[in-house]
């Protein structure tokens, strides 16, 4: 009698589980993949590899390339001085893609083409075409490629800005090339920075992706394409739950500038940025973290023309909020240049407005002064930076900016990640004249407060906040 009561409630809440929708709500698709699948592809790439190693090959392995070249990417070399130099080899890899267009554009990752030599496209009903590059954007891993075939079937567009967290996805892919695999999640937030990518708001969601899957479509219940899967963290190398797709209106953008024109024209201030940490909020006297801090001004680019300073806190952007520093590069890159823009700025406590023409992203960086060998005649300052003024011809390389080489960095400057081969570009909102003068300002700093280094890093500028120690 007990059991059979027990069993009547847990069927009464089971039937309560699925009035109320929770079975009913989990998602079939079933259907995505039969009407969606044939318009993925597969995406073999060749590149033809120079070898040009002298050395003899191990014994016994004379004939097996696969394991020549696994000896060879971890770098254990052959029998130097032996037999004659092994002969060009050709490297294969996998990807994915989808058709955009029935007369045979496709989306893919511009890491799946990129340095190849023979792209090769394979249907789902197993037709195979060699493409077209007709062009790749580095900066968001985007490409173009064609085919030349008709009739084909081409996905749907989505709008990713209506995308919701929690909300269900798919991709279609390859992934270590099993073709028109299919792999399902949610969807794990919105408008991912990382590092390095700028000028890309990802999609991150919990949907297995692996090696091969790069390039393929992300789809929502709808069968409307909202993303292109482009990466993944991962400690072992397949997935752990945290995948990372390009937004599809990001894509398409692209993909319009590279089929009209080959190239991307992007919006360009010629500053460096970085986010504002609780410490450096602190040293510039901010009550929040919010906004883009200008680590650097490129001499006579479109900011320094328009009187913005390192030091400023850019806040809006063209009438655009400036959260997080990762806002301003995408807000930059979307307008024309040319454009009158107006820049919200915070300095030295005040609310600023300057209006800057947008100038066009130049394709090469500058390039940079080198690290010196350490002094031994120069002292540690209160910070812990030993500190020597540049050469002229490393002041050439800064643009005729004054900087300081950091020749050795102990106690609070090492704490903060300054390192010898830094150059000190200036203190707060202070650019750096000389050794002495910046020595004296960092010696009237009371213990306890914290500073901004401005420091050049390689070609990138940055605050360091450093914390005066007594």
């Amino acid at each position: 009698m007990f059991r059979n009561w027990i069993s009547l409630i847990g069927f009464t809440l089971l039937a309560a589980i699925n009035t109320n929708g929770y079975a009913k709500d989990l998602p079939d698709f079933t259907e995505l993949a039969e009407k969606h699948g044939a318009e993925v592809v597969n995406i073999s790439v060749t590149q033809n590899v120079s070898n040009g190693v002298n050395a003899m090959p191990f014994p016994g392995m004379e004939g097996d390339e696969q394991m020549q070249e696994f000896f060879k990417r971890f770098g254990i070399p052959g029998i130097p001085g032996q037999g004659a130099p092994q002969p060009d080899y050709k490297s294969q890899s996998l990807g994915s893609g989808f058709i955009i267009s029935s007369d045979g554009y496709i989306l893919t990752n511009a890491h799946v083409v990129n340095e190849a030599d023979e792209v090769i496209v394979k249907l789902a009903d197993k037709r195979e075409f060699k493409a077209k590059i007709i062009g790749a954007d580095k900066r968001t891993d985007v490409a173009l490629v064609k085919i030349e075939a008709t009739g084909l079937p081409k996905v749907t567009i989505g709008d990713s800005t209506k995308l919701k967290v929690g909300e269900w996805v798919a991709a279609i892919g390859s992934p270590f090339g099993l073709e028109n695999t299919m792999t399902a999640g949610i969807v794990s937030a919105k408008g991912r920075a990382l590092p390095q990518e700028n000028f890309v708001p990802f999609i991150q969601t919990d949907v297995a992706i692996n090696p091969g899957n790069s390039g393929g479509p992300l789809f929502n219940l709808a069968g409307e394409v909202v993303g292109i899967n482009s990466q993944i963290y991962s400690r072992s190398g397949g997935s752990m739950g945290l995948s990372f797709a390009i937004p599809i209106d990001v894509a398409i953008d692209i993909s319009n500038q590279l089929k009209s024109s080959g190239k991307i024209t992007r919006g360009w201030l010629g500053i460096a940025i970085q986010e504002i940490t609780k410490e450096l909020a602190e040293s510039f006297g901010m009550k929040n973290t919010n906004g883009a801090l200008v680590a650097g001004v490129e001499k006579n680019g479109p900011a320094d023309k328009g009187g913005l300073e390192a030091g400023d806190v850019i806040t809006k952007f063209d009438g655009k909020l400036i959260a997080v520093s990762a806002d301003l590069p995408r807000a930059v890159g979307a307008t024309r240049p040319g454009k009158i823009a107006a820049v919200e700025i915070l300095r030295k406590g005040s609310v600023k407005t300057l209006n800057i023409g947008v100038g066009e992203m130049p394709s090469d960086p500058n390039e940079v002064a080198q690290p010196n060998k350490p002094s031994a005649k120069a002292e540690a300052n209160k910070i812990g930076l030993t500190l020597k003024e540049l050469t002229p011809q490393q002041k050439k390389k800064l643009n005729g900016k004054n900087g300081l080489l950091v020749t050795d960095s102990v106690g609070a400057a090492a704490q903060a990640g300054i390192r010898r081969g830094d150059v000190v570009l200036g203190l707060n909102n202070s650019e750096t004249q000389s050794v002495e003068q910046f020595n004296k300002q960092i010696n009237a700093v009371p213990s306890g407060k914290t500073v901004a280094v401005l420091v050049l890093r390689g070609e990138n500028t940055l605050y360091v906040p450093i914390k005066v120690a007594k």
